[in-house]
C-alpha cells in the first residue's frame, strides 16, 4: 500500500485546515469509550483496595495507548490509506484487549498483555520506518527510542500475565511506571544521541480538541453507565433521585473542564513556540487525572442507584467524594499548565469535599444518596464561583506568553 502512495503525503502537512479532527479518528474512539466502560463495570464488581489498584493500572494502559496514538496522527494525516488502515487494526487489536479488562486479573491476562504490547511496539515502528522512508531521519531516531522504550516494558507485561496474582500487579505497574517515565526523559537510550524536544512538536489545535472530544465520551459513557442501571431499576422516588444527581453531576463535569478549560488550553497551546512542552504535561499527563475522576463518578453513579438508602459504607463514601475531588485536582493543575492562576474556587471545592469525607461517618443515617447529593451541591458551588464570585477574564490570562515562560514549560523543565 504505501508503494503506492509517496510517504511524505502519510504526513500532516501543518498548511491551515490541515490539524483538523478526521472522521475515522472518532471513529477510532469508540473502542477506547467500550474499554473505560469496561474500566467502570471491573471497579463495580471489584469495590476494595486491590480492585482499586487493579483498575487504575489498566486505566493508565488504556489511557497510554489512546494519548499515544493521538500524537501519532497528530503527526500522520488520518485520511490516507495507510494510516487509516493503521488506526483500524489498532482497533481491532485495542477491542481484543477491552474485551479482556474484566478478566486480566484472572484467567485473559495474557490477552490484554499481548494486545498491550503489539500496539504499542507495533505503532511505534511503523511510524519510525515512515520517518525514515521521507528521510526525516531526527523524527524516525525519536520513534526508534519510544520502540525501545516499550521493547523493555514489554517482557513486564508478559510476564505479570504468565504469573498472575499479586506479582502480576507488581510487574504491570512496574511496566507503566517505565512507559510514564520514558516522555519525561525524552526517551533516552545508551549510545544513542539525546533527543531534542522541539522534535516533538504538534500541531496544538488538533491536541487539544482530541482531547476535548476524548473528555465527551468518557462523559457519555457515564451516563450510559447510569442509565443502563436505571433502566433494569425499579422505578422509585431514591432511584429518580439518584439518577437526577448523577445526570447532574455529569452537567457539571462538564462545565468544569469546557467552560473555562477546553478553549483557553486550545489558544494557548496554539500561541506556544514549543508545542511539544505542553502537550507533554497538559494533555498526556495531566488528562489522566481528568479521565480517571470520570470513571470513578460512573462508579459512584452506579452504587447509588444500587443502593440509594442503604446505610453508608466506607467504600461507597471514599468513592462517591474521590470522583469529584480527583476531577477538581485534574481541572485545577490543567488550567495553571495552560496560563491560569491557582484557581481558588477549585481549591475551596477540594477542601469542602476534604472535610465531608472526614465528617460523613459522623453523620446519623447519611445515606448513599443524600451523600450524592451534598457532593454534587459543593460542585455546583465551585460551578457559580467559577462563573459569578471571581470569574477570571480572558484579559487576565496569559495566552501571549511564550511557552518556555509557561507553567507547562517550567514543569517539564
Amino acid at each position: 500500500m504505501i508503494a503506492t502512495l509517496p510517504v511524505a503525503r502519510l504526513f500532516r502537512t501543518r498548511e491551515p485546515g490541515s490539524d483538523r479532527v478526521a472522521f475515522i479518528e472518532l471513529f477510532f474512539d469508540l473502542v477506547f469509550v467500550f474499554a473505560v466502560t469496561q474500566l467502570a463495570h471491573h471497579f463495580i464488581e471489584h469495590v476494595t483496595p486491590s480492585g482499586a489498584i487493579e483498575t487504575f493500572v489498566m486505566l493508565v494502559a488504556v489511557w497510554w495507548l489512546w494519548i499515544y496514538t493521538t500524537w501519532v496522527t497528530n503527526w500522520m494525516n488520518p485520511e490516507r490509506g495507510p494510516v487509516r488502515w493503521m488506526l483500524i487494526l489498532i482497533m481491532l487489536v485495542g477491542l481484543v484487549l477491552s474485551t479482556a479488562i474484566p478478566e486480566a486479573f484472572a484467567d485473559r491476562g495474557l490477552q490484554f498483555a499481548l494486545a498491550y504490547v503489539v500496539i504499542q511496539v507495533g505503532r511505534s515502528a511503523y511510524v519510525a520506518v515512515c520517518y525514515r522512508r521521507v528521510g526525516s531521519s531526527a523524527a524516525s531516531m525519536n520513534l526508534v527510542r519510544i520502540t525501545i522504550w516499550f521493547c523493555f516494558s514489554a517482557p513486564l507485561w508478559i510476564a505479570g500475565a504468565v504469573v498472575g496474582g499479586t506479582p502480576q500487579l507488581v510487574l504491570w505497574s512496574l511496566a507503566l511506571g517505565i512507559e510514564l517515565l520514558g516522555p519525561t526523559v525524552l526517551y533516552r537510550v545508551p549510545f544513542l544521541k539525546k533527543a531534542a524536544l522541539e522534535h516533538f512538536d504538534v500541531a496544538g489545535a488538533h491536541m487539544a480538541e482530541r482531547a476535548g472530544l476524548f473528555m465527551i465520551l468518557a462523559l457519555g459513557e457515564s451516563i450510559i453507565v447510569t442509565g443502563t442501571l436505571f433502566s433494569r431499576a425499579e422505578i422509585t422516588t431514591s432511584s429518580v433521585l439518584a439518577l437526577l444527581a448523577a445526570f447532574t453531576s455529569t452537567i457539571l463535569f462538564w462545565l468544569l473542564y469546557f467552560s473555562h478549560g477546553a478553549e483557553h488550553g486550545s489558544r494557548f497551546i496554539q500561541r506556544a513556540e514549543q508545542t511539544g512542552r505542553i502537550a507533554r504535561l497538559t494533555y498526556t499527563y495531566l488528562h489522566m487525572l481528568l479521565v480517571g475522576g470520570v470513571v470513578l463518578l460512573a462508579v459512584g453513579d452506579d452504587l447509588v442507584l444500587a443502593h440509594p438508602d442503604d446505610p453508608l459504607d466506607a467504600a461507597t463514601l471514599a468513592i462517591i467524594v474521590a470522583a469529584p475531588a480527583l476531577y477538581l485536582l485534574g481541572n485545577l493543575l490543567f488550567k495553571r499548565s495552560i496560563g491560569r492562576p491557582w484557581l481558588r474556587s477549585h481549591l475551596v471545592g477540594m477542601a469542602a469535599l476534604t472535610a465531608m469525607w472526614i465528617a460523613a461517618p459522623a453523620i446519623p443515617g447519611l445515606t448513599p444518596l443524600a451523600l450524592s447529593w451534598i457532593v454534587t451541591g459543593i460542585v455546583a458551588l465551585v460551578v457559580v464561583i467559577d462563573e459569578y464570585v471571581w470569574p477570571l477574564d480572558e484579559d487576565d490570562t496569559d495566552d501571549d506568553t511564550e511557552a518556555e515562560d509557561s507553567p507547562a514549560s517550567l514543569a517539564a523543565e
